[in-house]
């Protein structure tokens, strides 16, 4: 497959393949990073193929780095927008991740929702860590939201979070050996709105927004007492998502949350050779 897609989800960007047969190769480890790499070649977050599976999608998943991840939920949000576009489906689908399958819904054409499971599901609570790094001890609470995520509510104004040195240092803290883990910046403003900025694991830098850290976060506010649904989410991007969900009882477990918000495909195109070609970093890089 040489024709790709390109798709942001509320900034979270990525790079698409489309395989309407179902039974293409998937491209290895070296293809998707070098394809990923900004500057050089293309530039995203992570990249899936999505195959076709009648009425229905399947998504592979993987980010910049080059390695799988079993779930990216702003990544099946395009997938969606993606399946919807190429005529697969219409108003709804689903799409099957490695984290299980999620029902899709087109809200308007730049707008895709996802119902999911409570995340706050009995044995999943939040656990408060405290841990040192860079200098301090710092109290987050660890979750799994398909990947895991640290959970850090922040008291102050986002602008001034350490997202970039603070998140390196913790998304690779021992207590998260040997995967590791996604760092989340959240702030409740109000209880009905949450602010967020999310250091990725597998991408290693900063992304414009997460939508799994979302509901992490979301959950880890809910836990808290901060926060209440519908929740109005901020994300760097400048983009709003909804989480919205029945608020009585999250940790009993039932019933289904959606995360709704911007999904878009930007452009359409096809890979040259050049676009694969990973040049290796100088020494002091």
């Amino acid at each position: 497959m040489s024709g790709f897609f390109k798709l942001s989800g509320s900034g979270n960007d990525f790079l698409a393949l489309a395989d309407p047969e179902g039974s293409a190769p998937a491209p290895g480890r070296e293809q998707i990073r070098a394809w990923c790499r900004r500057g050089v070649s293309l530039g995203a977050d992570g990249l899936f193929l999505l195959r076709r599976r009648g009425d229905e999608a399947a998504m592979e998943y993987w980010n910049a780095d080059g390695l799988p991840a079993d779930l990216c939920l702003n990544g099946t949000r395009c997938a969606a927008q993606l399946a919807f576009h190429l005529g697969w489906a219409h108003d709804r689908v689903r799409i099957a991740t490695a984290a299980g399958s999620v029902a899709a819904r087109q809200l308007d054409p730049e707008r895709i929702a996802l119902d999911l499971p409570v995340p706050l599901a009995a044995g999943n609570e939040p656990r408060e860590l405290s841990l040192d790094a860079l200098g301090k001890t710092w109290t987050g609470w660890a979750i799994t939201v398909g990947v895991p995520h640290l959970v850090l509510p922040w008291p102050e104004s986002l602008a001034g979070a350490p997202v970039v040195p603070l998140g390196r240092a913790l998304r690779h803290h021992p207590a998260f050996a040997p995967a590791g883990t996604n760092v989340d910046f959240v702030r409740f403003p109000k209880s009905d709105r949450m602010e967020i900025r999310t250091y990725e694991r597998g991408v290693e830098d900063e992304t414009l927004s997460c939508g799994t850290g979302i509901l992490a976060g979301a959950a880890v506010g809910l836990h808290l007492k901060r926060a209440t649904l519908p929740l109005s989410v901020l994300t760097q991007g400048g983009f709003e998502l909804a989480v919205t969900g029945d608020p009585a009882d999250p940790a009993a477990g039932t019933g289904k949350w959606s995360l709704a918000g911007d999904a878009r495909i930007v452009a359409q195109g096809d890979l040259l050779a050049a676009a694969a070609v990973e040049p290796t970093p100088p020494a002091w890089s």
